[in-house]
């Protein structure tokens, strides 16, 4: 059982950054970024295939970043332009068969608070 811990969220104003860290145990063939704001349904937000691939939805294009430290076994997010609809809770993700924002087959952590308000 991999084990995902997530770190850096916090409160920003419009147009501020953030960088999500997540420290993981096991690698696995797809790690992602993943958000749930309150009352709707966790959303894929960018993903990383052990070969290098990236994704990442349409809202956050341009703005999200999404990277690993193998060495440190580390994912991070590094989130720029912030919007108030960006505010969510974001989890670290990682997929042992599959890169996609399908939730079948992630397992998550405990989830960061990020907070996007002026």
């Amino acid at each position: 059982q991999v084990q995902l811990v997530e770190s850096g969220g916090g409160s920003v104003q419009p147009g501020g950054s953030l960088r999500l860290s997540c420290a993981y145990s096991q690698l696995r063939y797809c790690m992602g970024w993943f958000r749930q704001a309150a009352g709707k349904e966790r959303e894929g937000v960018a993903m990383r295939s052990t070969g290098g691939s990236t994704w990442y939805d349409a809202s956050v294009t341009g703005r999200f970043t999404i990277s690993q430290d193998n060495a440190n076994k580390t994912l991070y997010l590094e989130m720029n332009n912030l919007k108030p609809e960006d505010t969510a809770t974001y989890y670290c993700g990682a997929n042992p068969k599959t890169c996609s924002f399908n939730l079948r087959y992630w397992s998550w952590g405990q989830g960061t608070q990020a907070t996007v308000s002026s």
